[in-house]
């Protein structure tokens, strides 16, 4: 088998996001650089905004990014690097060996990250139904409305079809019939409710836009003139 394009590991980069900010690692320039040689060997190095970012939430950006290149039809072998991070050692042997977080860092972990990835997906939901209701709200859906609403009565948009997927992930109802609110344990918002929950999802998604802010503005200083 012929080697992949770049392309195709770009893309596969693509899939690939923070999970704190809900974005993916390309779009926050957090990718140096991706080169694929003739044999297969897909090289991939990463960056990030600060030499002190949380270990836990690196480890499943370079583990995801690991995973999503080596399944790259044609990529021979995926050397995923993490440069200039405090712990860029442990994790880039640890993702290379597929040890998992809890054996590479030892008594510094108190298990896998099952939970955190779990806790963030359901931040990102919580998020996208703000992104997603806003417009009903400002066009004058009531309560009541807002919680018979179902995704399957919304309009195609880019933000409907993120918070179907991201409620895919994190194993929460995404189907036609599905209610457009939904408290994290998967039950329906009441109508009673509403207001509430759209104020706290408006929180979290203000949250993670402004820690996304802050990212790029880090990066961009650490890295400037560096291309």
């Amino acid at each position: 088998m012929s080697p992949p394009p770049r392309d195709a590991v770009w893309r596969a980069l693509e899939t690939v996001r923070d999970p704190e900010l809900d974005e993916p690692i390309t779009a926050l320039e957090f990718v140096s650089s991706c080169t694929v040689s003739e044999d297969g060997v897909a090289s991939v190095r990463l960056r990030l905004p600060t030499f002190f970012c949380a270990p836990n939430f690196t480890w499943l950006m370079v583990a995801d990014a690991h995973d999503a290149v080596a399944a790259v039809p044609g990529v021979t072998r995926a050397d995923i690097v993490l440069e200039e991070h405090f712990v860029a050692e442990v994790i880039n042997r640890g993702v290379a060996a597929r040890s998992g977080f809890a054996t590479a860092f030892g008594s510094q972990a108190r298990a896998e990250l099952d939970e955190l990835r779990r806790e963030f997906l359901g931040k990102a939901a919580l998020a996208g139904q703000e992104r997603v209701a806003r417009p009903l709200v400002d066009a004058g859906r009531t309560p009541a409305e807002l919680a018979a609403t179902r995704l399957g009565d919304l309009p195609p948009s880019r933000d409907a079809e993120r918070l179907r997927a991201r409620r895919a992930e994190a194993g929460l109802p995404a189907g036609d019939d599905a209610p457009l609110l939904l408290h994290p344990d998967g039950q329906p918002v009441s109508a009673a409710q509403v207001p509430l929950h759209l104020r706290r999802a408006r929180l979290t998604a203000v949250s993670i836009e402004a820690n996304g802010g802050t990212c790029r503005d880090l990066l961009a200083k650490r890295y400037a003139g560096s291309g």
